[in-house]
């Protein structure tokens, strides 16, 4: 390491040097900035994981553009969307394709533990609707309370979920009716649900009996191949007669539910104000060493001042010890955090889990702040007369 810092800076390795000099105090600030790491990798693996579990149903389905109510800012939230606009928007020369989506969550009483469903109510026959791995499966909903059940839902054993198929299903009680599962698909809990479940729409009403067909939650729409999307919005914005609908895209839609997530529900809020503790955790714990180590130091940097040395040597050095503390202390924060999320991922089912633009962000992040503590560690030195220091 001192090689290499010599061939970097052209020099001696000071920062090094005086950082290594007391190994106790140079393991305890690796320890400092790597618990800073570790604080800031939670926190932000927790809001992406936040990020895609809220993305993750929207990847059920495939539309280009999505109707709502005025009030609808989640997909789970907000009113219902009259089926008459649906047929309206099919006047559209540009529309190939209508679904109402019923939505509702569905308690299933495992025993031990309830667990809830986020359920979706879709038309059986309209398989272009649907991803391509669920697709396959969507005709098994033509039979009534049949069901395509999340294998990854928490609180359903692996094994459990493995058995499910058309020749071995699974049926449970919900609602009063009994709901027997066919096949599964790949899903996962998330901050709002255990899991996610299919029906058909006639099931889907038939567990709630006070919803009406004519009410879906929302209204998605195929285009024509070449179509505009945005040129299909605004027609439509004009063709329905109903002005407060919320008419989007369907990855607008997606995009607007995230965006509400993260900055209007408080999880997304805490979430952030976490990941901004961390950084001035982080960025305390480092100006506190090299202030400390400044401050040890300050003799042998009023000789240096004293011989002629300018402020960017010292500058240099601070910078050196910061980029150290910073690569050194990454290292184990990466290996711990990794650990961490893995772990959170297992027990939650939450989408949790170290990723590489993570790991870039949060090491630049810590290269960045550490430069800066750096920074602001030397202004006792510059003002300093190496007079007044002996």
């Amino acid at each position: 390491m001192s090689y290499l810092l010599q061939r970097l800076f052209g020099r001696l390795p000071i920062g090094w040097l005086q950082l290594t000099h007391s190994r106790t105090r140079f393991a305890a600030a690796l320890a400092g900035v790597a618990f800073a790491n570790v604080l800031v990798f939670v926190q932000l693996g927790i809001m992406n994981s936040m990020g895609a579990a809220t993305l993750r149903p929207y990847d059920f389905f495939q539309a280009d553009i999505m109707i709502s109510a005025s009030d609808a800012s989640t997909l789970t939230d907000g009113g219902n969307v009259a089926r008459q606009w649906l047929l309206q928007a099919m006047g559209d020369p540009d529309v190939s394709d209508g679904m109402g989506l019923f939505i509702a969550n569905v308690p299933w009483d495992r025993g031990e533990k309830d667990i809830s469903l986020t359920t979706f109510g879709v038309d059986p026959v309209k398989t272009g609707f649907l991803s391509r791995d669920i697709a396959g499966d969507l005709n098994l909903l033509r039979v009534q309370n049949a069901a395509l059940l999340d294998r990854l839902a928490r609180g359903l054993a692996k094994e459990e979920a493995a058995s499910i198929r058309p020749q071995t299903p699974l049926s449970f009680e919900t609602q009063g009716r009994t709901i027997t599962a066919y096949a599964t698909f790949a899903g996962g809990g998330g901050f709002g649900g255990d899991g996610y479940m299919l029906v058909s729409d006639q099931t889907f009403l038939s567990l709630y009996p006070t919803r009406s067909s004519s009410a879906p939650d929302h209204v998605l729409l195929r285009l024509r191949p070449g179509a505009e999307t945005e040129s299909v919005i605004a027609r439509l914005k004009t063709l329905i007669s109903d002005p407060s609908l919320r008419i989007r895209s369907y990855q607008e839609a997606a995009q607007e539910d995230l965006r509400y997530q993260q900055t209007k529900r408080p999880t997304g809020i805490i979430f952030g104000f976490g990941v901004l503790i961390g950084v001035l955790v982080g960025i305390v714990i480092v100006y506190q060493v090299l202030s400390t180590d400044v401050a040890d130091h300050l003799r042998e940097y009023a000789t240096f001042k004293a011989m002629g040395y300018g402020p960017h040597f010292f500058l240099g050095i601070v910078f050196e010890e910061a980029l150290v503390l910073g690569i050194m202390g990454f290292i184990p924060g990466l290996v711990v955090g990794t650990t961490i999320l893995t772990l959170m991922g297992k027990i939650t089912t939450l989408p949790l889990g170290m990723t590489p633009s993570m790991a870039v962000t949060v090491f630049l992040g810590t290269i960045i702040f550490s430069a800066l503590s750096g920074a602001i560690a030397t202004r006792r030195l510059g003002a300093a007369d190496p007079a007044d220091l002996f």
